[in-house]
């Protein structure tokens, strides 16, 4: 019983760090439909403080996602795209206080109503990026993409692999009032 609540638990701590927060913001006065073109925003984007190597790798993100939903890339667009992030590090504490009744031959710290107190602290990088759109007549910000989650640093496929799913998730939002 215990090695299930462990399993349980483990799986939860594990699924809430691999989360991705998005939260979007938008001009209502707009109408998106007008948007069929994108071209990313150099000078907005050499400001975002990362590698050069991930800045790359979010633009190809961002670039397939919205090829997938049907937008062109063009050297005449109609919005421009840009992007900013941040990250910082975070502890994660928890305390669980377990009361349980053993069984079986002998005797454990959980027989006859026993208390088990685990204590797991892990400490993670959690990043947030941000995507903005900007309407290039106008010279506007006219939707931004927010997305906050644990990034993974382990190796470059993981790495690679969680921007994707950053950029995936943040991406599906637009344009606003689309199902997702």
């Amino acid at each position: 019983m215990k090695k299930i609540f462990l399993f349980l638990f483990s799986t939860a701590l594990l699924t809430s760090c691999n989360a991705i927060k998005v939260t979007t913001d938008y001009d209502n006065k707009v109408d998106f439909n007008q948007y069929k073109t994108f071209a990313f925003y150099k000078p907005g984007i050499d400001k975002a403080e990362i590698s050069d190597i991930d800045k790359k790798r979010i633009l190809r993100a961002i670039e397939s996602e919205l090829i997938a939903q049907g937008f062109s890339k063009s050297e005449n667009p109609d919005m421009l795209v840009s992007i900013f992030t941040k990250s910082r590090e975070k502890v994660n504490v928890q305390q669980n206080n377990n009361f349980g009744y053993g069984y079986g031959w002998g005797w454990n710290p959980w027989m006859m109503g026993g208390m088990n107190n685990n204590i797991n602290v892990s400490q993670y990088t959690e990043g947030t990026l941000f995507v903005d759109f900007i309407d290039k007549k106008k010279k506007e910000l006219v939707w931004q993409g927010i997305g906050t989650g644990a990034l993974k640093l382990q190796n470059r496929e993981k790495k690679e692999a969680r921007i994707k799913e950053f950029v995936k998730e943040i991406i599906s939002r637009f344009p606003p009032g689309k199902e997702k």
